[in-house]
């Protein structure tokens, strides 16, 4: 069975703050493919780039002093594309306060001992940040599953760092599709 993660498709991402041409074209991919899965009757897995007010007193915030992803604010949401593709599925909500959601690994497996799962599947932005570190956190907790990202359904801070970072994934044997 698969399982579908989506990573950090926020508004502060596609089409804001940090958003890009690149990043806002894959809104409507990534719904495609929602649409497409939500036929599985397995949840649909999202992560949340998520941080406070004291986002600038992080390292994150001293090395990217572009404040992002505030939860509560317009930018920490989902584009209102992808919530209407959403609405009525069941999800799990991952908020995460770094690149990589460490607590994703016991979702997963959360999910996996009601449903034995043989591929887990990742879209979202950025590829060369936080869908690289999640698909790389997933492949050491779970070395036998089917790891894949979804190439046409990511999109990174630059095309060459998201071609970079998808063969650096395929590198340590993710399948991008």
């Amino acid at each position: 069975m698969e399982l579908m993660i989506m990573i950090d498709m926020q508004k502060d991402f596609t089409t804001g703050v940090l958003g890009n041409k690149e990043t806002a074209a894959v809104v409507s991919a990534v719904c495609n493919e929602i649409t497409r899965y939500s036929e599985s009757g397995m949840p649909l897995v999202y992560t949340m780039d998520t941080h406070y007010e004291n986002y600038s007193e992080t390292q994150e915030g001293r090395k990217l002093p572009v404040p992002h992803c505030i939860e509560g604010t317009e930018g920490w949401e989902l584009p209102e594309e992808i919530k209407e593709v959403i609405e009525g599925m069941e999800t799990v909500i991952v908020k995460k306060n770094t690149f990589g959601a460490k607590n994703l690994p016991e979702i997963v497996s959360g999910i996996n001992e009601k449903t034995p799962l043989t591929k887990i599947t990742l879209m979202g932005v950025c590829t060369d940040i936080c869908v690289i570190s999640n698909a790389m956190l997933l492949k050491a907790f779970f070395p036998e599953t089917e790891i894949c990202v979804k190439a046409d359904c990511c999109a990174g801070v630059t095309p060459e760092s998201a071609e970079n970072a998808l063969n650096a994934m395929k590198s340590c044997q993710i399948t991008i599709e």
